[in-house]
């Protein structure tokens, strides 16, 4: 029988599904995969339970139902300052993994170069290695998570074709600065070439502002920007996402997703849209929630000895481990605790390209997306292991 696709095939079972395995097998409490414990807005879900039963359950438009394409077109303005076109510049899809997958399939071919920042979300390799594009990726340095200048620089040549931008950024937590975006942006500029912004975070950061890539001069015509109802809104089961892109990309961006997916569930795009017309102290108060449950988290790492590094975005912290790992990686360290402690991590090692030069060994991911009452316990859990 002849092979089935060698590179998928190939790819290991990953962290994120071993340590899940592992944390069900011990009982522990799982702060490795990023996403809330709580349901989100009880009337963001009513207004989908009810969009089930108003006779619209077939096929929605290719690019997204009219009214949520006006709600995103709508909180870009009244975020950003961004004027866009509903009708032309917004594709909907299932989910903001879909839709980077989408936006690398519009503008990507065999052999072109996309530039990526490490650590990085796990799909983006996968995604571009099948596209047969050739990934550059260039490491933020901790412990302050900084944008080498002179690395980036090298990273971009004829041959590329996009960058992939994800701020606030999983895992690290870091938000990119004006600064930072607008070397981006000139580097974009300067080699003709597209940007593919993960911006499912934008409304989680703490007294920090994000910045949308697009919004820099000479940026709006290149840069796809992706959003998440899934983040935004406490219900990542939902999978619903957007595109903010021009409407030449829109249309190539539209075409992919035609051919991945076609249309996404309507009752829960009018349920998104109408989320993303609440007002501001929504925002605001999601943003504080997770703040505190940062915070709780943070300083009770520091006590245990656990130096963190900055996380003014997402739903995640890192951890360092060197104080107590007596001598195992980030992975063995991630095994142990589960194991002893009780509470699930993911080692940060897996956030960097396999392929690529021996990544940090000494850091772990925990999610604070949690009820402080499990945070709390997970604390409890890991002094007396670690005691």
């Amino acid at each position: 029988m002849k092979t089935p696709n060698q590179y998928l095939a190939g790819l290991p079972t990953t962290i994120f599904t071993i340590m899940s395995q592992l944390a069900v097998k011990h009982g522990a409490i799982n702060l490795g995969q990023g996403f809330p414990d709580t349901e989100g807005p009880q009337d963001i879900i009513q207004v989908a339970a009810e969009a089930l039963q108003d006779g619209r359950n077939q096929y929605a438009p290719l690019t997204g139902l009219p009214e949520l394409r006006e709600a995103v077109a709508s909180s870009n303005r009244r975020f950003y300052g961004l004027e866009v076109d509903p009708a032309t510049e917004v594709v909907v899809t299932s989910g903001a993994t879909e839709a980077l997958a989408a936006c690398l399939m519009a503008v990507v071919e065999p052999g072109d170069e996309v530039v990526v920042i490490e650590p990085l979300y796990d799909t983006y390799l996968p995604a571009l290695r099948l596209l047969g594009a050739v990934p550059r990726c260039v490491r933020l340095q901790p412990p302050h998570w900084s944008l080498p200048e002179a690395e980036l620089r090298a990273a971009f040549g004829p041959k590329t074709k996009a960058i992939m931008l994800n701020s606030p950024m999983n895992p690290s937590g870091k938000v990119f600065v004006r600064e930072e975006l607008e070397l981006i942006a000139e580097l974009v500029r300067e080699h003709d070439a597209y940007a593919i912004c993960d911006e499912v975070y934008e409304h989680l950061t703490f007294h920090v502002k994000h910045i949308p890539l697009m919004s820099l001069p000479g940026m709006r015509e290149r840069s796809m920007r992706i959003g998440s109802a899934g983040k935004s809104f406490s219900l990542t089961g939902w999978k619903v996402g957007y595109v903010t892109a021009p409407a030449a990309l829109a249309s190539v961006v539209a075409k992919a997703h035609q051919v991945l997916v076609f249309a996404t569930a309507p009752n829960l795009q009018r349920a998104v849209a109408y989320g993303l017309n609440k007002d501001e102290s929504y925002y605001q108060a999601l943003s504080s929630q997770m703040e505190t449950q940062r915070d709780l988290l943070r300083d009770g790492l520091h006590r245990l000895g656990f130096e963190t590094l900055p996380a003014d975005g997402s739903y995640f912290i890192v951890a360092d481990i060197s104080r107590h790992a007596e001598g195992r990686s980030d992975v063995e360290f991630a095994r142990w605790l589960v194991e002893h402690a009780g509470v699930a991590t993911i080692p940060v090692s897996a956030f960097y390209d396999p392929e690529g030069d021996t990544p940090p060994q000494n850091l772990v991911r925990f999610a604070f997306c949690k009820k402080p009452e499990i945070l709390r316990e997970a604390l409890k859990r890991l002094e007396k292991a670690l005691s």
